[in-house]
């Protein structure tokens, strides 16, 4: 209902100026080229049967083109924008004009043109056969040059673009068609077997432009409008179609196996909430690590590539509303992915509107999920402590295996310093330095069998927001083969707990807690084993490392303890 409404609202306002055009041949959208009579004639027949002010001419390089008009050339350019949005007409339509037309063909017996009669196309066996090359123009270059006069600034300089894009052109884009431009339409011309005169003809601009917005037309690039968000930009429509909203997003899924994804950024901020939406994208899938990213002033941009996709993500602060988009696209197709972040970057227009704070809220709920998109998840979750005052982390080795990136608590990225890989121990150092609300005391006796001790670690890796204790005793000074290194505990843990610091009664630490062994072994849920103090302090002491001594050994509180295990023991990630 709306499209039609679209077509009669175009009628109604542009047809008294269509008459009025007529007279001095008026501008033209040209929607298609044959290069049959009988073909083009078929598809005349087509458009006609849907779209008003159909026409078709025979051009001058013999192929036929398919028209709409005529108009004045703000109409045109307006019928033009309408039928694209609305897929009346191919993406790759284009401007056209009367000094590129010979005889009419449609509609049969008009000759708004007053030039000579079409011959009444042969029967199918007569017909020569069609050429699928480009067929040079049959201007003269005097005409050429008069079509040209008749391009806007803007349409000069995108022909600057195309034929830089093609390897022609290397100068400034600025519209002038000098020595060095038409040189490098003579080159174009010459590489593409034409006449090189240096003055593209009608047809030649078409075959350039198409050649250059080929990528854009594979995807249908268009113009797309949401009033609710407030938002006009220009979007890969056949590649990617309107799904849901969910505030602050409306969210763009893919339609085609290209996999690409959009979304459009809408809500009432301030700066503060501008900066909260920064540090959230970068939690999400589908922003992955690696790329550059900048928060200046009231804008932000941030770039990822990795696992198998590149995401573009752009927003502005201005008059209370946040507007912007993320565009996601797979990776190894970089050109296409750069023409249309380019396009929908140039277009970008915030309007009035804004997306209500409500829109979506029935959607489904998850913790993993933010506004309906996957928070990104580390491969690996495992506790660690501070060793020092500096930052420097005790953790397993585990957590700092083939990782692209490491943090503490998903924001503080640390490097690995040292890594004893026998006993699965490794230490973390911060890129910036920390200061720890606590760190560890190091006992410096060997504790007796049988007396208790406790374990702070994630045990839920994180789900929990904070760690928690767990309470045993020691079984035994030695481990499970008799080594020296490592005790046995009486405790039962999580894997999250791995790393995590061990305590005795009075809260100084006397070893780290070990992840189970993979040997194929399988221990009873009440049997832990954790590296002792002695190893710990050699490990440190490797990575450059000095460990705190422990300072009483009378007990504790289990307040105490408790807030002496939060301010030391992190949660550390494993990213990929």
């Amino acid at each position: 209902m709306t499209r039609v409404f679209s077509v009669f609202l175009l009628i109604f306002f542009l047809g008294l100026r269509a008459v009025s055009a007529q007279q001095d041949q008026g501008v033209w959208v040209q929607v298609e080229a044959q290069p049959s009579l009988r073909e083009a004639q078929e598809r005349a027949q087509a458009y006609a049967s849907n779209l008003p002010d159909v026409s078709g001419f025979r051009l001058n390089s013999g192929w036929y083109a398919i028209v709409i008009g005529p108009y004045l050339r703000s109409d045109a350019e307006q019928v033009l924008r309408v039928y694209r949005a609305e897929r009346q007409i191919p993406a790759d339509s284009y401007i056209a004009f009367a000094n590129s037309f010979n005889q009419q063909f449609w509609p049969v017996g008009v000759n708004i043109l007053d030039r000579p009669a079409v011959a009444t196309p042969v029967e199918p066996q007569e017909q020569p056969q069609a050429s699928t090359t480009l067929q040079p123009s049959q201007e003269t270059r005097a005409e050429a040059l008069r079509g040209e006069r008749l391009l806007t600034a803007q349409e000069r300089k995108d022909l600057q673009t195309a034929l830089q894009a093609a390897g022609f052109y290397a100068s400034t884009i600025d519209g002038a068609f000098g020595a060095g431009t038409r040189r490098s339409m003579q080159e174009w011309q010459r590489f593409n077997g034409y006449e090189a005169t240096g003055v593209l003809t009608t047809l030649q601009r078409k075959a350039l432009m198409d050649d250059y917005n080929a990528p854009l037309i594979s995807v249908g690039m268009g113009r797309y409008t949401d009033t609710d968000a407030g938002i006009t930009v220009d979007l890969p429509l056949e590649a990617l179609a309107f799904d849901r909203y969910e505030a602050p997003f409306a969210h763009f899924k893919a339609t085609t196996d290209l996999d690409a994804k959009a979304l459009l950024i809408s809500q009432e901020g301030s700066p503060a909430t501008l900066r909260a939406l920064y540090d959230v994208m970068q939690s999400l899938e589908i922003v992955p690590l690696n790329g550059p990213r900048e928060l200046r002033g009231n804008s932000f941009t941030i770039e990822g590539h990795g696992n198998g996709i590149v995401s573009f993500t752009q927003a502005a602060l201005k008059d209370g509303k946040i507007k912007g988009f993320t565009l996601v696209w797979p990776e190894g197709d970089d050109a296409r992915r750069a023409r249309v972040l380019a396009a929908m970057r140039s277009s970008f227009e915030a309007t009035e509107g804004v997306l209500d704070d409500g829109a979506g809220a029935d959607a489904e709920q998850s913790i993993d999920l933010i506004s309906g998109l996957q928070v990104r998840k580390p491969r690996l979750s495992r506790s660690g402590f501070f060793a020092d005052t500096g930052g420097s982390v005790l953790t397993v080795a585990e957590a700092a295996d083939n990782c692209s990136r490491i943090t503490l608590d998903s924001d503080q990225e640390v490097q690995v310093a040292w890594a004893d890989t026998d006993l699965g121990v490794a230490v973390l150092r911060p890129t910036r330095a920390l200061s720890p609300i606590s760190v560890a005391e190091f006992s410096s006796e060997q504790p007796r069998i049988q007396s208790d001790v406790a374990v702070s670690g994630f045990s839920y890796q994180g789900a929990l927001g904070a760690p928690t204790l767990s309470f045993g005793q020691v079984a035994d000074i030695r481990g499970l083969n008799g080594e020296n290194g490592v005790k046995r505990l009486t405790l039962s843990t999580q894997p999250g707990d791995a790393g995590g610091p061990v305590f005795d009664v009075s809260g100084n630490v006397i070893g780290m807690l070990l992840p189970t062994p993979a040997e194929g072994r399988s221990l009873p849920a009440s049997v832990s084993l954790a590296a002792n103090v002695d190893r710990l302090t050699e490990i440190l002491g490797k990575a450059g490392v000095a460990g705190q001594p422990g300072q009483g050994t009378a007990d504790i509180s289990p307040n105490e303890l408790s807030r002496r295990a939060t301010g030391m023991t992190v949660l550390v990630h494993c990213w990929d």
